[in-house]
């Protein structure tokens, strides 16, 4: 990419960001979130609390920090056993990126390979 051509797209993009940025300056939504997070600095400042002091106060069980539920684990891969019809060669792999597997696809073609697979 040239250096005019990146210097435009620069262009381009923060034009693309000013114009959101005075977009959510009008978002009413914002002004009164900027407005409560004010209020509540003005708060814990008056009262000398930090936002760790409020947390606690209002989620004294902590369940921000909850551990998430376990999450299913990964089915594991099955076993693939090829056997080469030419030389009675057998190989065993779960995955495709076996060497000698990848070198049968390579010189018979992959749809004769995979009519070699056992189970």
């Amino acid at each position: 990419m040239s250096k005019l051509a990146e210097f435009r797209e620069a262009e381009r993009l923060l034009k693309e960001q000013l114009a959101l940025l005075e977009k959510l300056k009008s978002d009413s939504s914002l002004k009164k979130e900027l407005e409560f997070k004010d209020e509540l600095q003005a708060l814990m400042d008056e009262y000398g609390m930090n936002l760790r002091n409020v947390v606690e106060i209002l989620d004294p069980h902590g369940t921000r920090n909850a551990v998430p539920a376990a999450v299913a684990p990964r089915r594991t891969r099955q076993l693939k056993v090829y056997k080469n019809p030419q030389s009675g060669e057998v190989i065993e792999t779960k995955g495709g990126n076996h060497k000698t597997l990848k070198a049968w696809k390579q010189q018979h073609g992959a749809a004769t390979v995979e009519s070699w697979l056992q189970s």
